[in-house]
């Protein structure tokens, strides 16, 4: 009978810890965990965390979440990212009034602006409620379900507008320096762990059915960018792709600046929808797939 007793530290690690262990590996692979040439190789910790054996690592990180995902029946999904800094309404107006009984200038000035980004959040979770609600009323093979990258913001916005109308969705979750936490509101057999962007991202795309690009960061754009590429280059299927908050996303890429340089052509923004509500957003994707029905998610509260 195999003796599992070996592999039970692994079972304990939290993510922090196995990022720290990364770190000091990567600064001196000499006996960091404790070698033992006697482990088998797939439970030696060390050994699976050195440079050599990387494309494993990748390669588990790929398979990992393909196998539960496929054997959860999950084929469809919208992908909402934008800033993991926006905060709720709720958040938003307690951080206003902390700043206002402070009487300090610079946190009045960071709790107004967390008071206008809480309508990204809002929006964010309004748009998830009109998409889970409508595939709560399909066969599961039909069903689009909503995933993200399982932080805060945005990203926490629209997995808690899917989990307030009973649906199930899903977080990909990136192991940070400082550990991001997933959000309470992603189903916990649907929220993944990953070490590479990049095996993050090809997961973000392989079930993508559209996405929507909410105001953000470098994260956001490289998330967006790398889309766009695929479906440009067809190395992925063309997919809708909303770009959430026309005056942002417009004062922040110009397109027509490429267009007139003749670095891109404009057939290259046929699959771009820039929308300033969750129902445009989703008659977007809808008029995309021309799907009929209705959903029949209830208001947000």
């Amino acid at each position: 009978m195999f003796d599992n007793s070996r592999m039970e530290n692994t079972k304990t690690l939290s993510p922090a810890q196995v990022a720290s262990e990364w770190r000091e590996f990567k600064h001196d692979p000499q006996d960091v965990l404790g070698a033992d040439s006697t482990r088998l190789a797939f439970a030696d910790p060390e050994f699976l965390l050195r440079r050599e054996t990387r494309g494993i690592r990748f390669e588990l990180e790929m398979l990992k979440p393909e196998l539960e995902l496929s054997r959860q029946g999950i084929e469809h999904t919208v992908v909402v990212f934008g800033s993991a800094r926006f905060v709720s309404p709720e958040m938003a107006a307690e951080r206003m009034a902390h700043a206002q009984k402070s009487g300090d200038s610079g946190a009045m000035e960071r709790a107004q602006r967390d008071l206008r980004n809480a309508s990204w959040y809002d929006q964010s979770r309004q748009f998830a409620r009109l998409v889970a609600g409508y595939s709560l009323q399909r066969p599961q093979a039909d069903q689009m379900y909503i995933c993200t990258g399982g932080g805060p913001g945005i990203m926490e916005a629209a997995n808690r507008g899917a989990f307030e109308v009973g649906a199930a969705n899903l977080g990909l979750n990136i192991t940070l320096p400082h550990e991001q936490r997933v959000n309470p509101y992603v189903t916990p057999t649907l929220h993944f762990q990953f070490h590479y962007f990049a095996a993050r991202k090809m997961h973000f795309m392989m079930r993508a059915k559209a996405l929507v690009a909410f105001p953000g960061g470098y994260g956001t754009l490289d998330e967006l960018f790398e889309i766009i590429t695929l479906v440009q280059t067809k190395k992925e299927k063309p997919v809708p792709i909303i770009l959430y908050g026309s005056a942002y996303w417009q004062r922040l890429i110009d397109v027509e600046v490429m267009i007139e340089a003749g670095t891109i052509e404009r057939k290259d923004l046929g699959v771009l929808h820039y929308c300033d509500t969750p129902q445009a957003a989703w008659e977007a994707i809808k008029d995309f797939y021309q799907l009929g029905g209705s959903e029949a998610a209830p208001p947000v509260a």
